[in-house]
């Protein structure tokens, strides 16, 4: 569970820690946009009520208060998962992940009433008109690790 724990803070400390040096660091919040390396890297201050890609935003302030509780349902789900089925390294560090970065959007819900995106990477003549954080890259990363590492159920089959 070291792991777990040490990718959690890891992930949730770089979220936060993000979003408050762009938003006040970086002075986001009253210019609403910063362009880094445009069109690859643009800062751009955005804030999310609903869940992936604005979806439910806008809606009863009861909708914030379900994906309160659906995210910390999903962590004790996870952490449940780490203890009891999780043993290769590498995914329970993916847990831990998924963990922080649920964390730190479920921290932006209960303090800001929504989660704050300011990350914006287009490229290609592909532009991209959405807006994400360090919690979605853990989020997306340790689900894709979890997907590709987690332990395999054992089938009868599988009995010696």
């Amino acid at each position: 569970m070291r792991l777990v724990t040490l990718s959690t803070l890891f992930w949730l400390i770089a979220d936060q820690a993000s979003k408050y040096g762009v938003m006040y660091g970086l002075n986001l919040i009253e210019t609403r946009a910063l362009d880094v390396m445009p069109p690859l890297l643009t800062f751009r201050l955005g804030f999310n009520t609903g869940v992936n890609f604005g979806l439910f935003s806008g809606g009863p302030d009861v909708m914030r208060w379900i994906l309160i509780v659906v995210a910390i349902l999903i962590i004790l789900w996870l952490l449940w998962w780490a203890r009891h089925g999780l043993t290769r390294p590498i995914a329970l560090v993916s847990a831990g992940a998924v963990i922080g970065g649920a964390l730190g959007n479920t921290f932006d819900r209960l303090f800001h009433g929504g989660v704050i995106d300011f990350l914006n990477m287009s490229c290609c003549g592909i532009v991209n008109p959405y807006v994400f954080n360090v919690a979605d890259i853990g989020i997306v990363g340790g689900a894709i690790g979890l997907v590709f590492f987690a332990d395999k159920a054992r089938t009868a089959d599988d009995a010696p």
